[in-house]
Formats: C-alpha cells, sequence, structure tokens
C-alpha cells in the first residue's frame, strides 16, 4: 500500500513538472515578440492568436482580417501575433507589404508551404515550393502564360461555354432556385480538366464526375484535418516529412498522378498534340517550348512527376478560385440591379463588334466588365491572406527591428481590402472604385487579390479569361436575382480553404 501511494505521488510529481515545464515554455515563447521590441497582440495559451482552435465560429481569413484591423486601429505600421508557439510577423503599412512582397523579396522568397516531394510528389508544385527550386521552374513555366499562349488555349475554354449556358437554359426551364456556386464549379472545372489534361470531364452530364468528387473534396477543410496540418506540418515541418506525412490525401494525389502519367503517354506515343497547358508542359519537357521562345536548351527540362504537379496546382488553382469569383460577382449584381443592367449593355454593344462572338479580343474590350471583376475580387478574394518565410534575417527599414530567418510573415490581403482609408464604406459593392483615374490615385499594393512581386499568381490572366468568359456567357441571356434561400447577410465557411459562402449562394434566373 505504501509503495501504491509513493508510485501515485512520484506519478502525480511528474505530471504535474511537465505541465509546469510546458506552461512556463508557452510563456517564454509568447515573449519572442516582446524581446523583439515589435508591438503584438497578447496571445492565448495554448492556441496564441487562434483562439478556439477547435470551436472557431470563422474562416482563417476573417481572423487574420481582424488582426489587421486591430493593429490599424492602433496606429502600428506593423505588429507580431502567434500561431500556436509559432510567432508570425504581420505587414499593415502599404510600404512594408511592398517590402516584402517586391522590393526586398530576395529575403522572402519561400511561402512557407508544406510540401513533401519525396512521399507526395504532386505536393511539390510552383505554388509551393521555395528557394533555388521554385526560381527555375518559375522561369520554365513564366512562357506558357504569355498572352500569345493565353490566345491558343482560348478556343479551348470557349468550347466548354455551350455547356454552361444549357445547364443555366435547364434550370431556368425548372423553375429551381440555382446553387450558382455548383454550376460555375463544374464549368470551371471542365476548363481547367481540358486545358490542363487534355480531358473532357463531362461534369454537367455526370454528377460524380472524379474531377468534380475530387476538386470539391480538396477544399473541403475539416477541423481534424486542420489541427494535423497547423499543429505538425506548421509547428514542425522536418518532423513531418521525416514522418512521411502527406500534404495531400492520398487518394486524391494518386487519381490527378495516373491521369497525367496516362495522359502524357498517350500524346507522345502516337504524336498526338491539342493547344492546352499540358501540351505546353509536355512541349517544355521536350524542351520544344524552350526552341520556339530562343532559350538555350540545357537539358534541364521537366520530369513527368513535375508536369504532374504543375497540372494539378494549374487546376485546383483555376477551378474554385474563377468560380468562386463568378458566384460573388453575380450575387453582388443580383443586388446591384442597375450596375448588371451596366455590364449587360456593355456585353452586348462590344458582342456586337465581333458578330455576336466571345472572342479572345472582344473579352479585352470590357472595362467596366474588368471594373466589376476587380471590384468582386476587393470584396471577396479568394485567397484571403498569404504567407511568406523570411529565408534571411531581415532588418526592417527604418526600424531597429530584425525578422529573423525562419520566421512566418502574413499579408492580410482581406484586412487590406477592408481598410476605409482607401476604400470608403468598403462593404459597398462599388466598381467605380476601379477607373483608371481612381485606380492611379490609391496605392498600387491596396489592392493584390492574385498577390503581388515575383510570386505573383502565374496564372492570373488564365483565371481573368475563364471568368469573364462565365460571366458573359450568363448574363447576355439570363438576369439574376437573389433567392431567398440565399442566407443573408453572407458568413464565411468556417473551414474552407478559399472565401465560400455558408450555405452556398442561391440564384433565380429569369430569361432576357
Amino acid at each position: 500500500m505504501l509503495f501504491s501511494d509513493s508510485l501515485t505521488k512520484d506519478l502525480f510529481g511528474c505530471v504535474l513538472t511537465f505541465a509546469i515545464l510546458i506552461i512556463a515554455y508557452f510563456k517564454w515563447s509568447y515573449q519572442y515578440w516582446k524581446r523583439k521590441n515589435l508591438p503584438y497582440l497578447k496571445p492565448t495559451f495554448p492556441f496564441g492568436n487562434i483562439t478556439g482552435l477547435l470551436t472557431r465560429k470563422e474562416t482563417f481569413g476573417v481572423i487574420i482580417q481582424k488582426v489587421y484591423q486591430e493593429m490599424k486601429n492602433c496606429n502600428w505600421n506593423h505588429g507580431g501575433i502567434y500561431l500556436t508557439l509559432n510567432p508570425a510577423y504581420c505587414a499593415i503599412d502599404l510600404e512594408y507589404v511592398k517590402n516584402i512582397m517586391t522590393k526586398d523579396f530576395q529575403h522572402f522568397v519561400d511561402r512557407g508551404s508544406y510540401y513533401n516531394e519525396k512521399d507526395d510528389p504532386l505536393s511539390a508544385h510552383l505554388f509551393a515550393i521555395g528557394g533555388q527550386k521554385w526560381r527555375n521552374l518559375r522561369t520554365k513555366l513564366t512562357p506558357t502564360f504569355t498572352s500569345g499562349k493565353m490566345k491558343q488555349m482560348f478556343q479551348t475554354l470557349v468550347d466548354c461555354e455551350s455547356n454552361l449556358a444549357k445547364k443555366i437554359d435547364m434550370e431556368y426551364e425548372k423553375k429551381h432556385p440555382i446553387d450558382i456556386k455548383e454550376v460555375l464549379g463544374c464549368f470551371t472545372t471542365d476548363i481547367i480538366g481540358s486545358c490542363a489534361f487534355g480531358l473532357d470531364c463531362k461534369t454537367f452530364e455526370h454528377e460524380n464526375s472524379p474531377f468534380r468528387v475530387y476538386g470539391k473534396k480538396l477544399f473541403k477543410g475539416s477541423t481534424l484535418r486542420n489541427i494535423k496540418r497547423s499543429l505538425l506540418t506548421q509547428n514542425f515541418p522536418d518532423l513531418a516529412q521525416k514522418l512521411g506525412v502527406l500534404a495531400l490525401p492520398e487518394d486524391i494525389s494518386n487519381f490527378f498522378m495516373k491521369v497525367v502519367k496516362d495522359t502524357v503517354r498517350y500524346r507522345e506515343k502516337n504524336g498526338f498534340t491539342r493547344s492546352d497547358f499540358l501540351q505546353l508542359l509536355i512541349n517544355l519537357k521536350n524542351s520544344k517550348v524552350a526552341e520556339e521562345e530562343g532559350y538555350k536548351h540545357d537539358g534541364n527540362t521537366l520530369t513527368l512527376e513535375e508536369i504532374a504537379a504543375q497540372s494539378f496546382v494549374f487546376f485546383i488553382a483555376g477551378f474554385e478560385t474563377s468560380s468562386t469569383t463568378m458566384t460573388f460577382a453575380l450575387y453582388e449584381l443580383a443586388k446591384n440591379q442597375e450596375i448588371q443592367s451596366q455590364v449587360r449593355e456593355e456585353i452586348d454593344a462590344v458582342l456586337k463588334k465581333h458578330d455576336g462572338k466571345i472572342t479572345y479580343d472582344s473579352i479585352q474590350d470590357m472595362k467596366f466588365m474588368n471594373q466589376v471583376i476587380d471590384e468582386t475580387l476587393r470584396k471577396y478574394p479568394p485567397i484571403p491572406f498569404v504567407t511568406r518565410k523570411c529565408v534571411n534575417n531581415y532588418q526592417i527599414p527604418g526600424e531597429n527591428i530584425v525578422i529573423e530567418k525562419g520566421t512566418t510573415v502574413i499579408i492580410p490581403i482581406l484586412g487590406i481590402h477592408y481598410d476605409k482609408d482607401y476604400y470608403p464604406n468598403p462593404e459597398k459593392f462599388d466598381p467605380e472604385r476601379f477607373t483608371e483615374k481612381n485606380k492611379n490615385a490609391r496605392h498600387h499594393y491596396a489592392h493584390i487579390p492574385f498577390g503581388e512581386g515575383p510570386r505573383i499568381c502565374i496564372g492570373a490572366r488564365f483565371g481573368l479569361m475563364q471568368t469573364k468568359v462565365g460571366l458573359i456567357s450568363l448574363l447576355r441571356n439570363y438576369k439574376f436575382t437573389v433567392n431567398n434561400m440565399t442566407r443573408e447577410p453572407l458568413r464565411m465557411q468556417v473551414d474552407s480553404f478559399v472565401l465560400a459562402a455558408e450555405g452556398e449562394i442561391w440564384l433565380d434566373a429569369h430569361k432576357l
């Protein structure tokens, strides 16, 4: 009995000592920004400034927006927060944002995204990788996104437009409210599937098209998955690598890898070519693009795994962000009928000059359409914040503060886009903010939906291209109003990686 009591006391003592050490370590860690003499928001044990990780009611992007606003209210140019134990630096002043993203980019080349090239090669794509590997790959891929290459792919894109029009016609005939995000998700999945993989996904015809199923699964977050990623891959990336933690669900990775490998082998074996993104990558693999662009071929071509990874990221970045942008644009136009009429008048006038056809040149002429899309991307940037990782100690200009190598840096895009100093009455949807005169009067970094600097979204031109085609296809034939199934005011889904409305956005279509 005495032995049992002694053992119990010893165990209790060990547990208590361990708990005290853990709490002491957290407290010491939470003094990091104070030791750096940087203003910071007070953290809470054990999740830092991201409180209620298990029970949070807001998406991470909105949380970061509130961080931005709190720092801005304190008149800070920058500040520190804590992501669990990790100190993170937030840039608030737009000159600081400019320095990080462009002027002093050499200190912030990496995003700090977790990837595992050995166990999960599909995760080693352009968005995630860093350092010299990123520089080499970006240089290789840049020629595939020129306006000339976009023109080559344009017809492949427009060929998908008829299926979108047919789908809306069907929904109109049924007099059903339309889950517009789902419809547009099918449209962009067809486009990206065709351009990135050279395949007809048939998402409008087949409800369980694997491209649509796996695409939705990618962006459907879960609390457990988010916690695992944040605690392991963000706090202990080296350990995660050693443990073989995958960045992507295995079934998704296997599906996309097989599709790319099978398609590439078929094309190369049969001499089949097509004007799409995958063909450009195949040409790059075989150095044809390098020769066409006048580059000296040095044998440093893409591997089949790299082709798969780039096709994959083109797919995930292209279908969800563009369908999200079109969804919110149509929602705002449905709420603002005068603006919707103005867009439609421009569409009719421009298409009349181009024989009623949607062409690459015709969509370039739609200036007011550009303003509507820019304002949509201001209010609803699909990616509400971006991160950088400091790769070399960085002395902040004019400050006696050094951002240490390895520190996470956050650019709060949503916060900047709702800043009243740049956009008075930011909740209002007002495309006039993006006339040339008004854009030139604002700081260039006050609108950064695609990021900025050398790591700006490489596919932005393509994304805008398919967004315009989708909006033109719908608005020239239908007027849209908001159905009462839409939950207003809009709240963003908590676990979604991109901004998405809770309960989705439901519209009614009215034939013109």
